[in-house]
């Protein structure tokens, strides 16, 4: 299935934002997702489904200053 991921083309055989997180390998911690223009809580990635053309923003924590 096609998605965009941080508005650029995707291919995945993911169903779910939980499953995306593991295909591209994200950290357990220091991450977060958003579907459209929505934030999707942690514990709701494994019930949050992906479609075909969806847009999904990956935002990661990074330390310095």
């Amino acid at each position: 299935m096609q998605i965009n991921v941080n508005n650029k083309p995707y291919e995945t055989s993911a169903r779910t934002m939980a499953e995306l997180a593991t295909e591209m390998n994200l950290p357990d911690k220091g991450v977060a997702m958003a579907l459209g223009m929505q934030m999707i809580q942690r514990q709701e990635w494994a019930e949050t489904s992906l479609s075909e053309g969806c847009n999904v923003l990956i935002i990661k924590a990074a330390c310095g200053g």
